[in-house]
């Protein structure tokens, strides 16, 4: 399979794999009418993997559309925004520290950290112009336990994935 091919069809597997896994186990938090989920991993997983331009598209567009099947229509921009960041990010962060050297589970941490900071600062922010200040506050603990379950997974996941020929080839060549 050419290589253009195979990005294509990766991208679109992660994008299936993040919204698969944001509703699949969803753990709803209290009065705030959303759930702690495990996609944020696939997130910054597809970054790092993809890096930042698939990756954008596979986190965002998978994320989005878990919300669009999930019945939380107001949050698809935005979601597909904060998660496209979050994987932009993971991979950009994981291409500069791997740079230095062979830092690979640093970079899967700092995208995970990138994973909090857009996570409880993105949707805080989005939900502040919606609910006021304070009901984007009470959604700020789920957020933070949302991004550090994320970066606990990925860190879980990523030697998993990077066994997988195909896989470490892609990362090999970014």
């Amino acid at each position: 399979m050419k290589s253009g091919v195979k990005k294509i069809v990766m991208t679109a597997l992660f994008a299936a794999l993040a919204c698969a896994a944001t509703m699949a186990i969803r753990i709803p938090t209290p009065g705030t009418g959303g759930y702690i989920h495990p996609g944020d991993a696939i997130v910054i997983l597809s970054g790092i993997i993809l890096g930042p331009a698939c990756g954008f598209l596979a986190g965002g567009v998978g994320s989005a559309l878990a919300d669009l099947l999930g019945g939380y229509f107001f949050y698809v921009p935005i979601t597909l925004v904060i998660k496209g960041l979050i994987a932009f990010l993971s991979a950009v962060l994981y291409r500069k520290v791997n740079a230095r050297g062979k830092h690979r589970c640093l970079g899967v941490i700092l995208g995970g950290i990138a994973d909090i900071l857009l996570v409880a600062g993105g949707y805080f922010l989005c939900e502040s112009f919606l609910y006021g200040a304070a009901g984007a506050l009470a959604s700020v603990p789920a957020n933070l336990i949302q991004g550090g379950s994320g970066l606990v997974l990925s860190l879980v996941l990523y030697p998993v994935l990077t066994a997988v020929p195909d896989v470490r080839k892609m990362l090999a060549a970014s």
